[in-house]
């Protein structure tokens, strides 16, 4: 069993790729169906954020990550990953190590979504449930033992630090929403945190619209005045699920007589794009997506160095024990199998003799002979199996001796069961 992880992130590719690839929920169960289906892969899960489309997996071998990557609509720049590098990277990236804003308050929870989506598709089996429980528990260890999530904590928060550098005091500004999903929630409440007055709250939906302006004392707007919001607001943040513009380049260059020369900041949180990128080449419009908020990030991630040090040191701890104990649980089973297998050939050379040369035995010298049968086994058996407890923690050991003798691996009809809670905070 080899555990694999393809994907891409914002390390690797810029937002004109990711955007092509975001798999959006609705589509999740039949993406997981897909991939299960690929040859050799036992297990999957798959992980996609604004910043990332990643798959992880447990297959048969590594042969299987270039079905997995021919699945993904093959891009130039792409991550394969694995064994212990693919594990340490999902320990990292559900410890927020791997984040765009080191810290990132949401990624451990969209980790843990992704398990529950993969579980409920039943795509999702022992090897990767005890990774991620493994991977969870170390991320709320970072959080706990370091600082790393003090200071900006989202995506939402470096875009208001944005905002904040353009302008200055947020106070007097006119700052509008649009969505009112999890991204503008964090946004609201980081404005709100900056005294700001006139916040404006545009959704699809009117009622999420009037609970998040309610919640953050702003005015809730249908998305039908868009045109006015563009002429009031001096910035927009726009995170949407939409996968088309929402912000259109007519819409703004529509507004710019309105704003009397005013410029106009649009702060783009969504993968796909809701803000036309082309919106940026009119005179006072500045369009920042998400590329453009990663060198805000980078700072965030030079003045963190030293907690993202003692961060790092705790992943690589969790992965040391985490892979300890699956090298042991190769070796258990194989020491089961061996002296199961042994046991079956005492029994069964006992009896086939006990049937022929010595039929008139009664039972208590048919017993005698089983239990010799049974002792020898034992003593030839237990060299190799008391070495193999002892270097429980040496996978090629265990693997030399399932080879040597034969041993097949257990059904994969019945996994082990393992139960993995994903509920809960943080």
């Amino acid at each position: 069993m080899t555990i694999i992880c393809v994907g891409i992130s914002h390390k690797q590719a810029p937002i004109e790729v990711r955007e092509r690839l975001v798999v959006r929920s609705e589509e999740l169960p039949g993406r997981l169906q897909a991939l299960r289906r690929l040859p050799g892969l036992r297990e999957v899960f798959l992980l996609s954020t604004c910043n990332r489309l990643e798959v992880f997996a447990a297959a048969d071998s590594r042969d299987a990550a270039e079905k997995i990557l021919q699945s993904l609509d093959p891009v130039a720049i792409v991550a394969c990953r694995f064994d212990e590098d693919a594990l340490r990277h999902l320990f990292r990236v559900a410890a927020s190590l791997d984040s765009m804003v080191v810290g990132d308050a949401q990624i451990l929870g969209q980790v843990k979504e992704a398990a529950a989506q993969a579980q409920r598709a039943g795509a999702l089996g022992p090897e990767l449930q005890r990774a991620i429980a493994r991977a969870v528990g170390t991320a709320k260890r970072v959080r706990t033992e370091t600082e790393i999530a003090r200071g900006a904590l989202s995506l939402s928060s470096v875009a208001v630090e944005v905002a904040h550098k353009l302008l200055g005091d947020l106070r007097d500004r006119s700052i509008a929403l649009i969505g009112a999903g999890k991204m503008a929630e964090l946004a609201a409440r980081e404005l709100r945190a900056q005294g700001v007055k006139d916040l404006l709250v545009a959704n699809r939906t009117g009622p999420r619209a009037e609970a998040l302006a309610r919640e953050a004392d702003g005015v809730p707007l249908p998305l039908s005045d868009l045109p006015v919001l563009l002429v009031r607001a001096d910035v927009v943040i726009c995170s949407t699920g939409s996968a088309e513009h929402v912000v259109t380049r007519e819409a703004v260059a529509a507004a710019l007589k309105g704003r009397r020369h005013r410029p106009l900041f649009l702060v783009d949180l969504s993968v796909p794009r809701n803000v036309d990128p082309a919106a940026n080449d009119l005179d006072n419009v500045y369009v920042y997506d998400l590329d453009d908020l990663e060198r805000v990030a980078r700072q965030n991630r030079t003045l963190r160095g030293a907690q993202i040090g003692r961060a790092e040191k705790i992943v690589e701890e969790e992965l040391r024990a985490f892979m300890a104990q699956a090298h042991e649980r190769d070796a258990v089973p194989v020491l089961a199998r061996l002296r199961a297998h042994g046991e079956a050939v005492a029994r069964m050379e006992a009896e086939r003799t006990l049937a022929a040369a010595l039929r008139g035995l009664d039972d208590r010298q048919q017993k005698t002979v089983r239990a010799m049968a049974s002792a020898i086994v034992n003593k030839l058996l237990h060299g190799p199996t008391a070495r193999l407890r002892n270097e429980a923690g040496r996978g090629p050991l265990a693997e030399a001796a399932a080879a040597l003798f034969g041993l097949e691996e257990p059904s994969q009809s019945q996994p082990e069961a393992v139960v993995l809670s994903l509920a809960g905070n943080g």
